[in-house]
């Protein structure tokens, strides 16, 4: 007998179809989600890689100064030195040094006690107290202080003086001093005085070799026409030092 439709075959058929439709939509949806993924972490793994890859850069090469100051500080190491006790410590011996008026200041000065510096600063001869004392002392059993300069010859020397003889003089009193200093160098019979004058002697030596010199015919009595009272420092007119 032949077939006859149904009055419900055609609901169910657009039923089926849109079921259908409705499953391919969610499948081409979900393939295109899927589709883009890979291209979304892709890209994000670029993005985490690139700062990455700055920050795997090596840092630079230190300096030879940080290298040095880097092995300085770990090697360091401390000396600590004990304290020497005052018996311990070294002694250290330093060289003194004393300046020597020259012959103008001596000048400008211009004293008995400077004509006596005069004559050793021109012999040579060291400069001492004791050799000044006895110069001074000298020059007073020559003439008197208050006018050691008398004839600008004020040991009434002859070496070199005006006329040749002790009462001459010499045009000023560093010429005087000058002639006095060349006499005692010179004259054989003044060799106990320069010797005594070289060595430093104390004064009572240099007076004793005085008095046995031939600078006086009377030899002070062998000292017992010497005085040993202070002398008075006493200063000579510019004139007679030819200022």
């Amino acid at each position: 007998m032949p077939l006859t439709r149904s009055p419900l075959g055609a609901p169910l058929g657009a039923a089926r179809r849109r079921t259908r439709d409705a499953v391919g939509a969610l499948r081409t949806r979900r393939l295109g989600r899927l589709a883009i993924r890979p291209r979304v972490i892709a890209a994000a793994v670029v993005a985490l890689l690139i700062p990455a890859g700055f920050a795997l850069a090596p840092p630079p090469a230190p300096s030879d100064a940080a290298l040095v100051d880097a092995y300085a500080r770990a090697h360091a190491q401390e000396l600590e030195a004990p304290a020497l006790t005052a018996a311990e410590a070294p002694t250290v011996s330093r060289d003194t040094f004393t300046a020597t008026a020259g012959i103008p200041t001596l000048a400008a000065h211009g004293t008995n006690y400077d004509f006596a510096k005069m004559i050793l600063l021109f012999g040579g001869w060291p400069q001492t107290d004791d050799a000044v004392t006895a110069i001074t002392r000298w020059l007073r059993q020559e003439n008197y202080v208050d006018n050691w300069w008398n004839r600008n010859n004020p040991l009434n020397n002859g070496w070199g003086a005006s006329g040749g003889t002790f009462m001459g003089g010499y045009p000023t009193l560093v010429e005087a001093a000058r002639n006095a200093a060349e006499a005692i160098h010179t004259l054989p019979g003044y060799s106990g005085i320069r010797q005594a004058l070289a060595s430093g002697a104390s004064s009572g030596e240099i007076e004793n070799a005085i008095w046995y010199s031939s600078w006086a015919t009377g030899h002070y009595a062998y000292g017992a026409h010497w005085s040993y009272a202070p002398v008075r420092e006493v200063k000579a007119p510019a004139s007679a030092w030819g200022l």
